[in-house]
């Protein structure tokens, strides 16, 4: 059985610490719509919620959810109206219930930091997607004051708030594993997002268990560091009620599988 992180307890407030503007959400389907419209059946892999998975379905998009959290799929059928409107597999992204082939692409969204054995993982998707197909990844990344913030966390509680995963950001190594099974990358056009929130809310989330990189944290350790970090951050970044405004690009790289003319096997680590 995989390691990967369980977050049945996220499936409430998962949609508030994923969601994107609405303006951003169109943005983001658009791109996945233009690398997807001529694909047959396509796999989220981490599908959630549904916050991508239904706008694409709502697109006419064949689609196949995987997940390995049972609440969060019943989360994705509830807000679909209290029916799948599409395949959903509860299963382990390192193995996948799936056979060779089975799909014409497949796309994730944060979601490797969650899986300590990510490179397995990766070798699924390949492996699911037939020869000549295309994967879709983007693995999310923090912005300044929150890369700050967690760094005090980390200094304070001495707990690494690393994920247990891939890194946020490391394309390096994505970029890496997936040439290993022949796939040529190819960077898409940055989505830029800007968002509204006072440092307060935030902090908020962090001392309620929100985000993932505290879920390893006893609640009283995390309320003792948040109750710490507010003064220091007030005195670093200004009032934490006034509310700032964020700046960030999403960015999804496209691997595009060898045919099967120059098809390898994937590498399992």
């Amino acid at each position: 059985m995989s390691e990967s992180v369980r977050f049945d307890s996220a499936a409430d407030h998962y949609d508030r610490t994923r969601a994107i503007s609405d303006e951003t959400m169109a943005r983001t389907i658009a791109l996945l719509a233009s690398e997807l419209e001529t694909r047959g059946r396509v796999l989220e892999v981490g599908v959630g919620t549904g916050l991508l998975a239904l706008r694409l379905h709502e697109a006419g998009f064949s689609l196949a959810g995987l997940d390995l959290s049972a609440p969060m799929l019943g989360k994705l059928v509830e807000k679909a109206g209290g029916e799948p409107v599409f395949p959903l597999v509860l299963g382990d992204a390192t193995q996948m219930p799936f056979g060779d082939g089975t799909f014409d692409g497949a796309y994730l969204r944060w979601v490797l930091h969650l899986i300590p054995d990510w490179r397995s993982a990766l070798a699924e998707m390949v492996r699911v997607v037939h020869p000549g197909g295309v994967l879709l990844v983007c693995l999310g990344a923090f912005d300044e004051v929150s890369s700050a913030i967690r760094a005090r966390f980390t200094e304070i509680t001495g707990l690494s708030t690393d994920p247990v995963g891939l890194l946020w950001g490391d394309h390096d190594a994505l970029d890496a594993e997936l040439a290993r099974s022949g796939a040529k990358l190819r960077v898409l056009p940055a989505i830029p997002e800007e968002e509204e929130e006072t440092l307060g809310a935030f902090l908020d989330e962090v001392e309620e268990g929100r985000w993932s990189w505290t879920w390893h944290v006893p609640e009283d350790v995390r309320r003792d560091a948040v109750r710490e970090i507010r003064p220091w951050a007030e005195e670093r970044f200004g009032p934490l009620d006034r509310i700032e405004r964020y700046e960030s690009e999403t960015v999804w790289r496209a691997y595009d599988l060898p045919g099967r003319e120059s098809w390898t096997e994937p590498r399992l680590p």
